[in-house]
């Protein structure tokens, strides 16, 4: 089959699925229109598969295929078009397979929703948003879909409208990112006002000709390749969540689980690593670009794993994880690593599903309890959900034997990236050397809070019969402890707590065993094709590394001891999270009630969310009031329309006081008039 041929249909397939589902599907029904959808979304799996085997082992040479124009000003040319290379044909399957799934999973997770018609088009539509964003031939269809995932995230966050907090969190993840989509724009424009053309394939041979050249601004000579990569790496900090704009991701959580794993394991929020990945030959000619992307990528890696440490609930913990995850992609991308950061995205993409969707089964079968202090013992009653959770576990942990190269997804792809923190760090030191530590160091903290949710929710005493699990301190502590369908009032009555779990049906559980079988072999089987020796074959043009980036060389050739770092660490998460909530079992409930100020730290997420508040949303209301009451109200309505209407008013009424309606008025009126008229004339003819 003819790739040509076949990438418009994966790319569209989504789109008509939505349309069909989303517009006619009250006419055609929920089962039609899930089936629609799903089909779909398999058969746009299974091409992205026929066209990625053919680029990995069968020669495919990268295309673009334009299908109409869209704006042709001056120098500003602009085609709908469909790239295809190493970069796209990865996130082709890493977007469709996920979503697949995702679509087949919902079948069972959504059974008792009434809008299911409505669900699955805004899954489709997510879906088509992001694989234009992943084919795009030049920034302008790069933004369509940058803007569309947004969109499409916006409407799945907010699927229970009628709740007040998942039409704020909705709002939140909106705004949050058009921050990050501000600076954005700004980076296409500074491209286009400096190479006069916003298509990748003639703007990248333009990059090293301006390498070292800036601009004078404001007394200063700005880089002129360093200002556009961190601009646009601004929106990749909205869309990724990494620090400063991560607010917005563990407040999605509010959507369905589905959702959660949809965005949060493949697709929206590995934009921004797609992206800075795409535009490798403009960030190898950006060093302070890339020093900047490293520090927010390590810190985000760092930040987001000690927030997950304190978390009650299941889907939160794995929020945060994601974030973490994101950040040692974003700084294996900021040492050079480029293939390493997207091998990362692409075993991530298994495993973070596994893990999403895991949870949502735990949460269906423990009647739409999410409070993991309200689980416990649930092995023997979910035994295929916890058999896939621990793969997942296994993976993001990283676990693997170095000496023989074997283990899990995660194993490959974080070792890779840590090796090559530490390459860039010997060979360059700085900032690269601080992300080598902090990647070792979240190594053992993503150890510790992964194996955290797997003991508090399936060993120890079950407490899922009674409401012992909740601690003084914590009560109501987390105000969304509950998923958030089960207060959908879609006939969840029947379920009391004191029923026993369940496991979950069939439709949810096969997405997640094929899940599975990709957190366990992806690694495995794409090594050598990602990062191994295979990979300038692999890759070809689509990643550029200058010819001074020797990062992902020096790290295949790491001392020993480094090899077994991570395991050590990753061992030592273990030990610790077996002890405290194993062998000591109640013991974290302990250390939570007492308050430490560690704990509080990491529990309140580091406080941004009170920071932001005091800060940005207050001066941002005030200046709101400001403007509308004084500017609007007082100043351009009040000498406006308002004021001009108040004057007539009051002078019709004054006016209207002479309309009386008796005679001897009228005539003494007239009299006056006439001895005015008199009077002017007299001192007229005098003058």
């Amino acid at each position: 089959m003819n790739a040509q041929s076949l990438v418009p249909v994966i790319v569209f397939g989504p789109l008509v699925g939505a349309t069909l589902a989303g517009l006619f599907g009250r006419r055609l029904g929920d089962t039609i229109s899930q089936a629609i959808t799903t089909g779909l979304l398999m058969l746009s799996c299974v091409l992205s598969w026929v066209v990625f085997s053919q680029w990995a082992w069968g020669g495919l040479e990268p295309f673009t295929l334009t299908l109409a124009p869209f704006i042709h000003v001056g120098d500003f040319i602009s085609n709908w078009s469909i790239r295809l290379d190493a970069l796209s044909a990865v996130m082709l399957i890493v977007v469709t397979t996920v979503s697949a799934l995702v679509h087949l999973y919902s079948w069972g997770y959504m059974a008792e929703d009434p809008s299911k018609p409505r669900f699955f088009a805004y899954l489709s539509l997510f879906t088509f948003a992001m694989l234009a964003l992943v084919t795009a031939a030049d920034f302008m269809q790069l933004f369509f879909g940058w803007e569309g995932v947004g969109l499409a995230s916006y409407l799945l966050i907010g699927f229970w409208f009628h709740k007040p907090s998942a039409n704020a969190a909705s709002i939140k993840a909106f705004v949050v990112n058009r921050v990050g989509d501000f600076g954005f724009a700004l980076g296409i424009m500074t491209v286009f006002w400096q190479f006069h053309t916003i298509q990748f394939a003639p703007l990248f041979p333009q990059i090293a000709g301006m390498a070292g050249k800036g601009w004078l601004f404001a007394g200063h000579v700005w880089p002129a390749v360093d200002l556009a990569c961190v601009l646009l790496f601004i929106g990749a900090m909205g869309k990724s969540a990494q620090f400063f704009l991560h607010t917005w991701l563990p407040d999605a959580m509010e959507g369905p689980t589905p959702v959660s794993a949809l965005i949060h394991a493949a697709t929206m929020v590995t934009a921004g690593v797609y992206m800075v990945c795409l535009l490798s030959p403009m960030f190898e000619y950006a060093p302070v670009a890339k020093q900047v992307v490293t520090l927010i990528g390590a810190v985000t890696a760092l930040f987001a794993a000690t927030v997950g440490l304190a978390q009650n609930d299941i889907k939160r913990v794995i929020a945060y994880s994601t974030c973490s995850q994101l950040g040692y992609m974003f700084f294996a991308a900021g040492v050079g690593a480029y293939q390493a950061a997207m091998f990362h995205l692409f075993t991530h993409a298994f495993f973070k599903a596994l893990l999403f969707l895991g949870a949502g089964s735990v949460i269906h079968g423990m009647h739409h309890e999410q409070d993991m202090r309200k689980m416990g013992g649930l092995w023997k009653y979910l035994p295929v959900t916890y058999a896939v959770m621990t793969i997942g576990t296994l993976a993001i942990t990283g676990f693997g034997i170095p000496g023989v190269e074997l283990g899990f997804a995660g194993f490959y792809s974080k070792d890779t990236i840590i090796e090559a923190a530490y390459a860039a760090g010997h060979e360059h030191g700085g900032v690269a050397y601080f992300a080598f530590i902090v990647g070792l160091l979240a190594a053992g903290l993503t150890a510790f809070y992964s194996w955290r949710l797997a003991f508090m929710t399936f060993h120890g005493h079950a407490k899922w019969g009674h409401d012992e699990a909740h601690d003084a301190h914590g009560a109501h502590a987390d105000a969304h402890a509950h998923d958030d369908h089960a207060h959908a009032d879609h006939g969840h009555d029947d379920h009391a707590h004191g029923h026993k779990p369940h496991e979950s049906p069939l439709v949810m559980l096969v997405p997640l065993i094929v899940l599975a079988i990709g957190a366990v072999f992806a690694g495995f089987v794409f090594v050598e094709k990602f990062v191994g020796d295979e990979r300038a074959e692999f890759w070809k043009a689509a990643i550029f590394n200058a010819p001074a980036n020797h990062v992902l060389e020096h790290a295949h050739h790491s001392p020993e001891w480094l090899m077994w770092a991570p395991l050590v660490v990753s061992m030592a998460g273990l030990a610790g999270a077996f002890y405290v909530y194993i062998v000591k079992e109640g013991m974290g409930a302990r250390i939570a009630a007492n308050k430490g100020i560690l704990w509080t730290f990491f529990y309140n997420k580091w406080f941004f969310d009170e920071l932001y508040e005091a800060t940005i949303v207050r001066l941002t209301k005030f200046l709101g009031d400001v403007f509308w009451k004084v500017g609007d109200q007082k100043i351009i309505d009040g000498l406006g329309p308002d004021g001009v209407a108040a004057v007539s008013s009051a002078v019709g009424k004054q006016a209207g006081k002479l309309q009386t309606g008796f005679l001897y008025h009228y005539a003494f009126v007239m009299l006056l008039g006439v001895a005015g008229l008199l009077t002017f004339a007299l001192v007229a003819w005098q003058a």
